[in-house]
C-alpha cells in the first residue's frame, strides 16, 4: 500500500508555492519522494522559498515567471524540463482574490481575478499536458475552493473563477484520461495562514473576532483547517493510488458544504 502512495522518481511543479498552501503541499510531496519544482512571480519570494525549502532538507528548483503570459509559461517549461525534467506532477495553486462588492468593482479588477486563478490554469495546464501525453500519462491538480460551489458577498471575481476552475477540472479530465491523465481539485475550506490570523485574534474584550465565531458555527469540524490537513488528500491526488479518480473535486473544508448550521 505504501507503494501506491509513493511519488518516488516524480517531478512536480507546484504554482505560487514560495509559502502557504502551495509551500505546504511541495514539502508533503518531497517527504513522499517527488522532486519539486515551483515558481513566483517575485525573484525574492522565489529565493526564500528556495532557503524555506533547504531549511526542510528539501532541495526544491524555483523560477520566476508569470503563470498568465503564455510565451513565458511555455519558455519556463522547457527549461525545466531540460534542467530538471518532464513534469508528471502539476498543482495550479497560484490564485489571487480581491474583496471588493460587485458593483463597486472595476471590470479590470475581475478580469485580473479572472485572469490569474482561471486562465492560469489553463495555460499551465495546455502547456504540460503534451509531454505528459508522450510520457504515457500525468497528475494534475488545480486548487478550488468552497466558492467553487457556493457565493459570498464580495468575492463574485473569484467565485467565478473557482467555479469555472471546477468546470476546467472536469474538462481536462473528460479531453485527456484516455492518456493516463488524472485531473482533479482541492477545494480547501477555512485554512489557518499568516493571511487569516488578523480574523482569528482574541479581541481586547476577550471575545474571538466575529469571523472566527462564523467560521466555527459553520464548520462541524469546529475549527479553521491547517495547511497539514492539505497534505494528504494532495499526496493521494499525486499518487498512483488516485489513477481511477478523475474529474473530482475533494473539498477538504471540515464538513462546511454538507453542513446546513445550527438552529439559533
Amino acid at each position: 500500500m505504501s507503494k501506491q502512495f509513493s511519488l518516488e522518481g516524480k517531478i512536480a511543479l507546484v504554482t505560487g508555492a514560495s509559502y502557504g498552501i502551495g509551500f505546504a503541499i511541495a514539502s508533503a510531496f518531497a517527504e513522499a519522494g517527488a522532486t519539486i519544482v515551483f515558481n513566483d512571480i517575485k525573484a525574492e519570494l522565489v529565493e526564500k522559498g528556495i532557503k524555506d525549502y533547504k531549511a526542510l532538507g528539501i532541495n526544491a528548483h524555483g523560477y520566476v515567471f508569470d503563470v498568465t503570459n503564455e510565451e513565458e509559461v511555455s519558455a519556463c517549461i522547457a527549461k525545466i524540463e531540460q534542467e530538471v525534467g518532464i513534469i508528471d506532477i502539476l498543482v495550479n495553486n497560484a490564485g489571487i482574490i480581491k474583496r471588493i462588492p460587485m458593483h463597486e468593482m472595476k471590470a479590470s479588477e475581475f478580469r485580473q481575478v479572472i485572469d490569474i486563478d482561471l486562465n492560469g490554469p489553463f495555460i499551465m495546464s495546455k502547456t504540460v499536458i503534451p509531454s505528459m501525453i508522450k510520457k504515457g500519462g500525468g497528475k494534475i491538480i488545480n486548487i478550488c475552493s468552497m466558492m467553487s460551489e457556493l457565493g459570498r458577498e464580495t468575492v463574485s471575481a473569484y467565485a467565478a473563477a473557482k467555479g469555472g476552475l471546477k468546470m476546467l477540472t472536469r474538462n481536462i479530465a473528460s479531453e485527456y484520461g484516455e492518456y493516463n491523465i488524472q485531473c482533479n481539485g482541492i477545494g480547501p475550506g477555512y485554512i489557518a495562514t499568516p493571511q487569516t490570523a488578523p480574523l482569528r485574534e482574541i479581541q481586547p474584550d476577550g471575545s474571538r473576532h466575529a469571523f472566527d465565531k462564523f467560521i466555527i458555527a459553520k464548520t462541524p469540524a469546529a475549527r479553521w483547517g491547517t495547511t497539514d490537513d492539505l497534505k494528504g488528500p494532495a499526496v493521494f491526488l499525486a499518487s498512483a493510488a488516485s489513477d481511477f479518480v478523475n474529474g473530482h473535486v475533494l473539498y477538504v473544508d471540515g464538513g462546511i458544504l454538507a453542513y446546513i448550521g445550527k438552529q439559533p
